[in-house]
């Protein structure tokens, strides 16, 4: 059966985006105004794009969707958001470190493949502590006290060199926030420069966590990829953009099905699977999950201007019952990918059996089983 490999790493969280041109941050995104009652997850993700970290970026790049989709699975469904920062490019501004805010905490998730796919690596100085504590300080964490909140910060060097900023400075802040730090070292967990990730670690009240970037992380080819892709490709029919960022971000969600079916068709797959899942929310451009979030959302008093073309030919009542059809096309359309990955999963969990190996096993159940077993304490199930 054909398998498909990928540097390991940074997957580690995500293990949860040319040239030299990188993408300036983007800003915050929109939230939807009423937020769902779920258990908030907040995870920041923390990349070094030092020189020899391509790996790493196209571990995150292959594993996005997989990582979202294992989240989507818990229970009670919680409320994700995710934020991404790189360090270690030489090209970042010297006063800070080198490190790059990337994408605010946010529920577009197309926003942080956007980034993620747009990362590149040149390098330089890599401050662990420096990205670990601009994401303290800078993100508007939940305040939820039942929220889970972690960050995963990822690299390959010493952790401790930055002479600014301490490590044991960096995880005193975290636990008055409650926020986990899980370090991942890139490399074996028996040399000099893991001892600091390790130390970091114990200091945070976080995980330690290993992985070869070079070995590979496996994914596998089913049977099930291509009609999920095909049916990825039905469901964006079924929105319905508005708002003065609609062009934008609908052109955004069919770029992000071109970068994930670039890097592999189990990928796309994937991430036609988040599309159809609770954590895939577009509410602020969205006219469809914005009725779906809010029943009583008057869908005849939005301004004609912030309408699509296809709106703006019709009365206001047609345009109800147009996003209402939408939606029932969509919820079919979410049941039967829904129906096909269950195929598509039992599959992978069987040839995961047969084919287990050292390999397989550094990112899944490594980055996974953190996760899981830092969830476990605030009421969140993820199952196996």
């Amino acid at each position: 059966m054909k398998r498909w490999y990928f540097p390991a790493l940074a997957a580690a969280f995500l293990t949860l985006t040319a040239g030299l041109r990188l993408l300036p941050a983007a800003p915050p995104a929109e939230e939807p105004a009423k937020k769902p009652a779920a258990k908030p997850i907040d995870v920041v993700i923390c990349l070094d794009v030092s020189n020899s970290m391509d790996g790493l970026i196209g571990s995150a790049k292959a594993k996005l969707w997989d990582i979202v989709n294992d989240l989507a699975r818990a229970k009670p469904t919680p409320y994700l958001r995710v934020g991404l920062y790189s360090y270690g490019h030489t090209s970042y501004p010297k006063e800070a470190g080198w490190v790059r805010k990337e994408v605010d905490l946010t529920t577009d998730l197309d926003a942080v493949s956007q980034k993620l796919f747009g990362l590149t690596t040149h390098g330089g100085e890599e401050y662990v502590a420096r990205v670990c504590r601009d994401a303290l300080k800078d993100q508007k964490w939940s305040e939820d006290k039942d929220a889970l909140k972690l960050i995963f910060v990822c690299g390959n060097e010493p952790a401790s060199q930055d002479k600014l900023v301490k490590l044991d400075d960096v995880a005193k802040m975290a636990k008055e926030k409650g926020i986990i730090i899980n370090p991942i070292f890139c490399g074996n967990p028996g040399h000099p420069d893991a001892r600091d990730w390790k130390d970091f670690a114990t200091m945070a009240s976080g995980q330690f966590i290993s992985i070869d970037q070079q070995r590979g992380t496996v994914a596998i080819k089913t049977p099930q990829d291509e009609e999920l892709i095909k049916l990825g490709a039905k469901l964006n029919s079924t929105y319905v953009a508005y708002g003065r960022l609609r062009d934008q971000k609908q052109a955004n969600q069919l770029a992000q099905d071109a970068n994930a079916g670039k890097v592999a068709p189990s990928v796309a797959a994937a991430r036609t699977v988040t599309k159809a899942s609770v954590q895939y929310r577009n509410a602020e451009w969205d006219l469809v999950d914005r009725l779906k979030e809010d029943p009583k959302f008057d869908v005849k008093k939005v301004p004609v201007e912030e309408l699509c073309d296809e709106l703006k030919k019709m009365k206001p009542e047609e345009r109800e019952a147009y996003v209402k059809r939408k939606l029932a096309e969509r919820e079919a359309l979410q049941k039967q990918i829904a129906d096909l990955n269950a195929k598509r999963q039992a599959y992978i969990n069987e040839y995961m059996k047969k084919h287990a190996s050292k390999a397989d096993k550094a990112f899944d159940e490594a980055v996974r089983g953190a996760i899981r077993e830092q969830a476990k304490p605030k009421g969140i199930k993820i199952p196996e």
